[in-house]
């Protein structure tokens, strides 16, 4: 069964500014991959939103993999 990617599988911790080190953790595996995002686009539509989408949470764990 296929587990659904939630807000809480990342953390965020800012690094200067306009920055985050990003680190997402996988909820079926515990391995973690982390990256440093400059697109404050996409941490205010996943960290600052109220309601983050999942296509947004999506892009999110493809960047920090990759």
């Amino acid at each position: 069964m296929k587990t659904k990617i939630c807000r809480s599988d990342f953390t965020f911790l800012p690094e200067g500014f306009g920055a985050y080190n990003v680190t997402y953790r996988s909820p079926k595996t515990g391995k973690e991959w982390k990256k440093r995002i400059t697109d404050m686009c996409l941490i205010d539509e996943t960290k600052n939103s109220d309601e983050s989408t999942r296509a947004s949470l999506e892009r999110l764990r493809r960047i920090c993999k990759f």
